[in-house]
């Protein structure tokens, strides 16, 4: 009889104290999910990705297996970056055009994260948002799985064929024309642009798209590249094999938290014969090139440090 006595008090206890105390907890756990949630998202972020399904749906589906799903989640990751993680701030997003646009990037930091925070700026930020379609390497669709998930989050390989049925579904289409050898970049030559391709130009003339400059400020302090082992790139068929100390140190693979900065220019016309020789394609490369760089100097000139 006294131990059903202490037990039926045992239970009153839960009753009148323990479990209100655990469902305030897990209520207030979820009210701060909630706010995590749509600081991290936005609160339209499931109108815009209704509106991205169904422009794709309009358009009969996405010839290069664009999956809305697939991106949706895609996006919450790089949501993460781009607000809480590099917490970007980004300049003159007015200045993108509507219809089909080249966005014309300096490219750095030895992972490619500068695509994948321009990409959730155009989704989360942009109005309508967009999600951009970005011209990735060959040598990528040999590696496994990736091939599947870059083709479903809406990459394609950076192939002329594919950029112009792109620009001709109206798709906004990101192109680093420093390749790799931006990416790869040592430290001391950090924000110093490498040679531009060619291809982005006659490929704008030849379609009459807009080309919108843009300049990444803070990526390349992400990871410190001491130079690249040409050796090893030729053993494992990669284009480049960087030496960054800090991927070798327990628990510092991610990127160093440095503050991200995106820079958009005014859109620029050029016209022409897509068919020129280089050096009259050359010419008008360097113009954009030059205002990149410019917009990259005006960007460091006015950030307060690395991490804020």
């Amino acid at each position: 009889m006294r131990e059903r006595s202490a037990l039926i008090r045992l239970v009153d206890v839960a009753a009148t104290d323990v479990l209100p105390f655990a469902q305030r907890t897990v209520a207030r756990a979820l009210r701060r999910a909630d706010e995590l949630s749509l600081e991290l998202l936005g609160p339209d972020f499931d109108d815009r990705t209704r509106r991205l399904r169904e422009r794709y749906l309009a358009l009969g589906g996405d010839p290069f297996g664009l999956d809305a799903d697939t991106a949706k989640y895609a996006l919450v990751a790089a949501a993460f970056f781009h607000r809480f993680y590099f917490r970007t701030e980004v300049h003159g997003l007015e200045h993108l055009p509507e219809g089909r646009v080249l966005l014309i990037a300096n490219h750095s930091g030895q992972v490619p994260l500068d695509g994948l925070v321009i990409g959730a700026t155009l989704f989360l930020d942009a109005e309508p948002p967009r999600v951009i379609r970005a011209m990735v390497e060959k040598w990528t669709q040999t590696l496994p799985f990736v091939s599947t998930f870059f083709s479903r989050v809406g990459q394609v390989v950076g192939v002329p064929e594919n950029a112009r049925r792109l620009l001709e579904m109206g798709e906004p289409l990101l192109v680093f024309p420093e390749g790799t050898r931006g990416i790869s970049k040592p430290f001391s030559q950090r924000y110093q642009l490498t040679e531009f391709g060619l291809g982005f130009m006659r490929l704008a003339i030849e379609t009459n798209t807009p080309i919108v400059p843009i300049a990444v400020v803070g990526a390349e302090e992400q990871y410190v590249n001491l130079g690249n082992l040409r050796w090893a790139a030729r053993a494992l068929g990669m284009p480049v094999f960087p030496v960054v100390p800090q991927f070798f140190v327990p628990g510092m693979q991610l990127p160093l938290p440095v503050k991200y900065r995106l820079w958009f220019g005014e859109p620029m016309r050029f016209t022409g014969d897509p068919d020129d020789e280089d050096a009259a394609i050359e010419e008008k490369v360097f113009v954009v090139q030059q205002t990149i760089q410019r917009m990259i100097d005006r960007g460091l000139r006015e950030r307060k440090g690395l991490f804020r």
